[in-house]
């Protein structure tokens, strides 16, 4: 009965509700977490709130389980930021990015190196350190990439060390 009185309450808020008809407890919840993951999907105003639900959801529905599309991380992405425009220009392409806690970004040396990714002491949120995200050395060849993941949400700015005189700055979002 506890399948039926959490039907209820969600069909009394007035909720959209998938039938759930299994007899297996584990399936029923399984179909009831869907039912929350498309809910908040609709509903929620945050871009990462809906991409970690629709990643839940579509995993659920592929068959995973609870416990596999829970765990942390399931949803993460990584974004791709060119060192060096195609043209040449000394620039972060794109120049402003946004990711949601546990996303990666990659940073890919791409024209005009060698290039790096020094994040400004000044410009990250409080309780990151400058070393703990910033590169070391050089990436020297066409092809070359560093990546980090970023668990700690905030406004974070970024510079090419050698080509920071040119405008090589790069700001990045993490919600």
């Amino acid at each position: 009965a506890p399948a039926a009185s959490h039907r209820a309450a969600v069909a009394r808020a007035g909720e959209p509700m998938m039938s759930i008809g299994d007899k297996n407890p584990a399936k029923t919840l399984e179909m009831l977490q869907l039912n929350d993951e498309l809910n908040t999907v609709v509903k929620s105003d945050s871009m990462c709130s809906r991409r970690h639900a629709m990643a839940r959801a579509a995993g659920l529905a592929a068959g995973l389980t609870m416990a596999q599309v829970n765990k942390p991380g399931f949803a993460a992405a990584t974004k791709m930021v060119k060192l060096g425009a195609d043209n040449g220009q000394l620039v972060f392409v794109p120049d402003e990015i946004e990711i949601c806690k546990g996303d990666s970004v990659t940073w890919t040396n791409n024209k005009a190196g060698p290039h790096n990714v020094v994040f400004d002491e000044e410009a990250i949120p409080e309780g990151v350190t400058q070393e703990s995200i910033s590169m070391d050395g050089l990436l020297n060849d066409e092809g070359a990439t560093f990546t980090k993941k970023f668990d700690v949400a905030g406004s974070y700015a970024y510079y090419c060390e050698p080509h920071r005189g040119a405008g090589m700055n790069g700001a990045l979002t993490v919600a």
